[in-house]
């Protein structure tokens, strides 16, 4: 095998039954908003089940670098943020280093818009690849001073303005991303922001903001706020990501026996698509013991071994199930029959091009695939053995990585080093639960 220098390996072999009761790290997508809303707030926040990983880790040392006084996380992962207030923020020293995280330097964006002093953002090698011109447009309609590089990728460099302008902006595609970052460069612009979605996408910031008490109206797929108002202090709980238990969804349905209790799950409607895609599957899942934390709904499931099949997935669960893609492809390439997925084309713009990627792999691995502008057809089979390149994305290492489960031998996946930065456990809990993952760490 060929590997860069200093990369890490995965080496997963097949295994028996999965079985176990595991609780799911925290959502990555609330951890970072809770760090961003915590420090515009007036007044201390608690926040209990941070995700210490490295795209929230940078998050929290973007705002310290901006004078946030940040305490955590803990043992407990519990982190206290003391806020500086909407307009508290000071100038860093330096370009802030946001890793691979593309929540932080989409969303850091629209707050830095508003700021009065100019900041650049960088990231690592695979960040730098990543599309920005979707943030950089739409702020600078709102009168923002925003810049990427001439092929509109990282770094951005943002000189700041303490006054933006309010619009009424229509999604080019599905976003999240996109979506937030308008959201919070309009609580600095004067008058009322609209977003409007062509799909709902995963609403984390509309539900935090307001309970940070800043009112957004959400109707349909039309999202508003006012400028100028404020953020005030609270306590948040955050969920089990969805996202990570999708890889322990998927290990518990493609097992030959077994069953597997999920805890703290977070259900947000806006993030269950995976759900819906399985059980179009055949998947046989319980939800139970259903409750709030907080604002966002939270449950326990309870994953059997299932006998799964292929299925044309649906428009609209695409969105709702965008970052768990790489895992549900594994469960395709387990399924009786044809998986088919369309209008997916923003796979090919996340951490690496999912589709291509997953498609790479699986053909490695003798799963029949074929690759379509927007999507892919998978062809259910036996997953043989050999050494796929994860492309530095952490969910197409840890979706090849459950594959092992059914695989004919040992699957060698490289360039794993970027788990870390949304699942710092996931080796650990996977080996917990039955899987047989070993890590190499392979130096010049």
């Amino acid at each position: 095998m060929n590997q860069s220098p200093s990369t890490l390996i995965f080496h997963a072999a097949p295994a028996g039954p999965v079985n176990g009761d595991i609780t799911i790290p925290g959502d990555k997508s609330i951890s970072h908003r809770s760090i961003m809303f915590a420090s515009l707030a007036e007044g201390t926040s608690h926040i209990r089940g941070f995700l210490p990983g490295q795209d929230c880790l940078a998050t929290m040392n973007a705002f310290k670098a901006m004078g946030v006084e940040i305490h955590g996380p803990d043992e407990n992962n519990s982190v206290v943020v003391h806020g500086v207030g909407m307009h508290g923020l000071k100038a860093p020293e330096q370009a802030m280093d946001v890793g691979n995280s593309g929540t932080s330097i989409r969303l850091l964006s629209g707050i830095l818009a508003g700021q009065a002093f100019a900041s650049e953002m960088i990231g690592d090698e695979s960040l730098n690849k990543r599309p920005m011109m979707r943030v950089v447009n739409p702020l600078q309609k709102m009168g923002a001073s925003i810049s990427a590089e001439e092929d509109g990728t990282p770094p951005l460099k943002v000189a700041g303005k303490s006054t933006l302008t309010a619009i009424d902006y229509p999604l080019p595609m599905a976003s999240a991303q996109v979506k937030s970052c308008v959201l919070l460069a309009g609580m600095y612009a004067q008058g009322t922001t609209v977003v409007t979605e062509p799909g709902i996408t995963r609403d984390h910031t509309e539900r935090m903001l307001n309970a940070f008490g800043y009112p957004v109206t959400v109707e349909g797929n039309k999202v508003s706020l006012n400028g100028g108002g404020k953020l005030t202090a609270c306590d948040i709980t955050v969920p089990g990501d969805i996202s990570s238990a999708t890889f322990f969804i998927i290990a518990g349905l493609i097992a030959e026996q077994g069953t597997l209790t999920l805890r703290n799950v977070g259900m947000n409607p806006t993030r269950i698509g995976v759900l819906n895609i399985v059980r179009k599957m055949g998947a046989n899942i319980d939800v139970v013991n259903a409750r709030l934390a907080g604002d966002e709904p939270v449950a326990d499931l309870i994953v059997y071994a299932s006998e799964l099949k292929g299925c044309d997935i649906d428009d609209a669960d695409v969105p709702l199930a965008i970052d768990e893609f790489p895992a549900i492809f594994i469960a395709a390439a387990c399924a009786k029959g044809i998986t088919r997925l369309r209008n997916a084309e923003e796979l090919r713009v996340k951490e690496s091009d999912r589709i291509q990627a997953m498609a790479d792999g699986l053909k490695i691995l003798g799963i029949d695939c074929t690759v379509y502008d927007d999507g892919i057809d998978i062809t259910g089979g036996q997953l043989t053995t050999g050494t796929v390149d994860s492309q530095h994305d952490h969910r197409i290492a840890m979706a090849f990585a459950i594959s092992s489960l059914r695989s004919s031998g040992t699957i060698h996946i490289l360039d794993c080093d970027n788990v870390a930065t949304s699942f710092p456990v996931f080796v650990d809990l996977a080996n917990d639960v039955g899987l047989n993952i070993t890590q190499e760490l392979v130096n010049e």
